[in-house]
């Protein structure tokens, strides 16, 4: 998605002498274009990602609208305090853009994984989590971005294209629709792309709605819920951990409309359940978020 994200940014920022971008000392080869395109609008702001958001906010007060990028543990974690306090207390433009969520470093562990992210960020004041799902996701989730002009989360992976686009319902998008469902699956970011691989077999094919939540904290519209109330089980997908993700999240919108369900299964990032390191596939595996488990899962509800 890093490519479809400096495509949509250089678009953007042609556009709007306003859009500036800062970079804490990564992205190479996905973002010369940026570089050549932006000039003294594209900044590398060094191995310091603290002091990247610190300038990023003292610009957007001053009428910036300020993009920090970075990989996804090092621009959210190492500078939660500064986009806190100097960001999303004064709902400053300031979005920060984490490559490689979840998994998505694979092999260089656990300091360079990104599974508890959504949790923290979607915990503060006036912040908007981002999660494409889908390459086609992230343009117009950028511009919609810069658009609300508020502190936001983009949290990029590696996605193939959307499906299909069978309707929104807030955070919610159907990307596959069943005519009689047997469950409905609320999947989130580039691990939906497991789930749509499973219901392409003949034998889940036409028995399932698939669901993308598309950001966080949630809105849900009345339709959503009759969506999801429609159907007796409910599997959520998120390679994310539990406490915090999209699972307690949607449960307690659910709790709060009165929705059940005969079975409700989460899957979700399990850690390091053995204390060992592979690549992104390893810990889907380890965690039951790939499509032999989602399939193993589904059977249970047909």
């Amino acid at each position: 998605m890093r490519r479809e994200f400096s495509d949509a940014i250089e678009k953007i920022a042609l556009a709007d002498e306003k859009v500036v971008f800062i970079t804490g000392d990564l992205g190479y080869n996905a973002l010369e274009n940026l570089q050549e395109k932006l000039g003294n609008r594209f900044i590398n702001a060094g191995v310091a990602e603290q002091n990247m958001v610190g300038l990023a906010a003292g610009m957007a007060y001053k009428g910036f609208k300020v993009f920090c990028y970075s990989i996804a543990p090092f621009v959210v974690y190492r500078c939660w305090e500064q986009f806190r306090n100097d960001v999303c207390l004064h709902n400053l433009p300031v979005f920060i853009v984490g490559n490689g969520g979840g998994y998505g470093y694979g092999i260089m562990g656990s300091s360079h994984h990104a599974i508890e992210d959504i949790a923290g960020l979607s915990s503060l004041q006036n912040v908007k989590c981002w999660i494409p799902a889908f390459a086609d996701d992230v343009e117009p989730f950028v511009n919609q971005i810069v658009a609300d002009g508020r502190p936001a989360y983009l949290r990029l992976g590696a996605g193939k294209q959307t499906p299909a686009h069978e309707g929104n319902f807030g955070s919610l998008k159907m990307v596959i629709k069943s005519d009689k469902p047997k469950g409905t699956i609320v999947a989130m970011g580039p691990v939906a792309n497991n789930v749509v691989g499973v219901l392409q077999q003949a034998e889940f094919e036409n028995n399932f709605n698939l669901l993308i939540a598309q950001n966080v904290p949630l809105t849900i519209d009345s339709e959503g819920f009759k969506l999801l109330q429609a159907t007796e089980n409910l599997l959520v997908v998120e390679e994310h951990v539990s406490i915090g993700g999209l699972a307690q999240q949607l449960s307690v919108q659910l709790m709060e409309n009165g929705i059940s369900f005969k079975k409700f299964i989460s899957l979700r990032a399990e850690g390091y359940p053995d204390g060992t390191y592979g690549d992104q596939n390893f810990h889907q595996t380890q965690s039951g978020l790939d499509a032999k488990n989602i399939a193993e899962k589904l059977r249970l509800f047909v």
